[in-house]
């Protein structure tokens, strides 16, 4: 549907027409999925209709973006508050809501700065829109599988000299063993400065059994068809990609368990098991831990 020039997503919200390509909206689209499971508007029918088969065998998927959701704001929360971060980088961003990174980083702390990076078309042209004329962010369209080209796009806001914070939460489920996703997270973080951070959020089916078993094997099918294809990862492979940081208390646990807060504790247990979430800070070279305490 059309209106005055622009391209009509759920009722009542519009993106400009230059922006979005029919043949761009013809599939569903992750970022647009998830979302609708969020409950937000930015999403097309194919869209819709995806999630609602999705959400028709498994309806706590929504449960666990929004798990995914709490999560988020609590790390960044923690990084700007306790680890003194000022720079973020939100690889597959996806379509911007309340509680976007830099809302919550700069509601903290006005000078930090945020780059989004997200594939979708859509998700980037709403995020462009929504953030015109703010010069602490930037939103980049690109793969996250093209580190080099990503970070160097991110170099046009952060100073990468500087610590930085890197944000895969509800990502990497995206990136399949072919695509190298362990030594993809090194590719990030390798070139970042001591004192940079990893976030992750995955989701596991490790544990998951009897119905919970089937309906997860329901979901991964139903992404597979849909031509965007995911893939469960055990507790030791999420754990693999912190290899080389140091992980910060209470590591890798279930998402609501992760610096527990008011907000946490909402989800069934078993549900809340089947995504996995940590944060890892890149350690001090032993010249700079050396340097530090000679200022002590």
């Amino acid at each position: 549907m059309q209106g005055q020039g622009r391209n009509l997503l759920a009722p009542g919200v519009l993106l400009p027409h230059s922006s979005v390509q029919a043949t761009e909206v013809s599939r569903p689209g992750a970022a647009r999925v998830y979302d609708y499971f969020l409950g937000g508007m930015h999403n097309f029918a194919v869209d819709r209709r995806m999630a609602d088969q999705v959400l028709a065998v498994a309806p706590w998927v929504r449960d666990v973006a929004h798990a995914n959701r709490r999560f988020l704001r609590r790390v960044v929360e923690y990084l700007v508050a306790e680890a003194g971060v000022r720079q973020f980088l939100d690889l597959g961003s996806g379509i911007p809501t309340v509680g976007n990174v830099h809302e919550i980083a700069q509601r903290r702390a006005r000078d930090a700065r945020v780059v989004y990076v997200d594939v979708d078309p859509v998700a980037v042209a709403y995020s462009r829109e929504l953030l015109e004329g703010d010069d602490r962010t930037l939103v980049v369209q690109a793969d996250l599988r093209d580190a080099e080209v990503v970070l160097d796009r991110a170099g046009e806001l952060l100073d990468l000299s500087q610590p930085v914070a890197v944000l895969m939460v509800s990502v990497l489920l995206f990136v399949h063993d072919d695509c190298q996703p362990f030594e993809l997270v090194r590719r990030y973080l390798g070139p970042l400065t001591s004192g940079s951070y990893l976030g992750i959020s995955h989701v596991t089916d490790e544990h998951a059994a009897g119905a919970l078993r089937a309906q997860t094997e329901a979901v991964t099918a139903a992404y597979a068809a849909a031509g965007t294809p995911i893939v469960a990862r055990t507790h030791e492979q999420i754990a693999g990609f912190f290899a080389g940081l140091e992980l910060m208390e209470p590591g890798v646990v279930a998402l609501d368990e992760w610096r527990d807060g008011p907000d946490t504790g909402l989800a069934d247990p078993a549900i809340a098991a089947l995504s996995l979430g940590a944060v890892a800070r890149k350690p001090l070279s032993a010249w700079q831990a050396s340097s530090r305490a000679e200022q002590a």
